[in-house]
């Protein structure tokens, strides 16, 4: 059994059977021998049972007092070790639990709240469109049309996308396996998408998620690393004020871009609400027949385009202040509302 790249936590670890559980000792380098593990193979010690080892029983198993130290400390870190990777969210059940905190009983993603988003309007002749567009049809050329393909290929279509629309904002910077820490949940994500605030300081504003044909699975993840976003802006924030303001009760929001490739969801995520596109179709059609006719593929770049843009623009001009944060939020979901009825 493989053991996760990540670093490991309790989550992970009772997952493992004795042979993932010796891999990861052995790569820990705490000096153990042979013997030690043979002891471990002998006793059948597993991920979830080595979570509840103590330094007497490992010595009780026959363990010299040197590994039997060595090893209860071990089992500390990774129990410390609490927070759950957002890989690690990969079944329905794991989308229902993350959609029943936000009071939605369902692990259909329809049932999100939705939202119309802002939207940048870009011009046929515009550079960074036009260069995007070409880009892709390179890319279709020399790498195939996206149908069943990998996550590193659709990642390739992803990241053309996502350059194109931060060189057309000031003040942007795109981090690849940007490794964001919430306050229950850490992991690396695919991009994310910062506002520079100073040479200390960078606030998130968007988080994207690649998923290969798991378009729930990676609106799952991504409402997770959303969350994990607004923690760390809301962090970010009580280090900019001064010592002596008084600090409001913290709201923020993130955006959030799940994309399989060709079909495409965004997220508004607030500290205390989720809304999706999900009832929206925005789709890119990547088939070896836009290299006769690329006519709908710059009308579908185009849009999504657009909706990144205003997005990230949207984000990048936002207060700082949460009071009017959120009454901006709380203002365009109501014209959505009223636009839908």
């Amino acid at each position: 059994m493989s053991i996760s790249t990540t670093e490991p936590n309790a989550y992970f670890v009772e997952n493992w059977d004795t042979e993932g559980l010796v891999l990861y000792l052995q790569a820990q380098g705490l000096k153990l021998d042979n013997e030690d593990f043979a002891i471990i193979r002998k006793e059948k010690i597993n991920g979830l049972s080595f979570l509840d080892m103590t330094e007497e029983k490992f010595r009780n198993i026959g363990l010299a007092l040197g590994p039997a130290t060595l090893l209860a400390k071990e089992v500390k870190v990774l129990k410390d070790n609490t927070k759950r990777a957002y890989s690690s969210y990969r079944t329905l059940n794991d989308f229902k639990a993350v959609l029943a905190k936000y009071g939605i009983i369902s692990g259909d993603i329809t049932r999100i709240p939705q939202f119309t988003p802002v939207t940048f309007k870009i011009g046929e002749d515009n550079p960074a469109f036009k260069f995007c567009v070409e880009d892709i049809l390179r890319r279709i050329k020399n790498m195939g049309p996206v149908v069943d393909t990998n996550e590193a290929m659709q990642c390739e279509y992803f990241s053309t996308i996502l350059h194109a629309s931060v060189s057309l904002l000031e003040g942007l910077v795109i981090s690849p396996q940007a490794n964001i820490v919430g306050e229950e949940n850490t992991d690396r994500v695919d991009y994310a998408i910062k506002k520079i605030i100073n040479e200390m300081l960078e606030e998130i504003i968007c988080i994207t998620q690649g998923k290969q044909n798991q378009a729930t699975m990676g609106i799952c993840q991504n409402l997770v690393q959303c969350r994990s976003a607004c923690d760390m802006n809301l962090d970010m924030i009580k280090k900019k004020r001064k010592v002596d303001e008084v600090f409001e009760a913290g709201y923020d929001y993130v955006y959030g871009i799940v994309s399989t490739g060709t079909d495409w969801y965004f997220i508004l995520h607030t500290t205390d609400a989720i809304y999706c596109t999900s009832k929206t179709e925005y789709r890119i059609s990547l088939t070896e027949a836009v290299l006769e006719d690329d006519t709908e593929l710059r009308k579908s770049v185009k849009r999504i385009l657009e909706v990144i843009v205003g997005l990230l623009k949207d984000r990048l001009s936002a207060s700082d202040e949460p009071a009017t944060k959120k009454r901006c939020v709380q203002e365009k979901i109501s014209r959505a509302g009223m636009a839908k009825k």
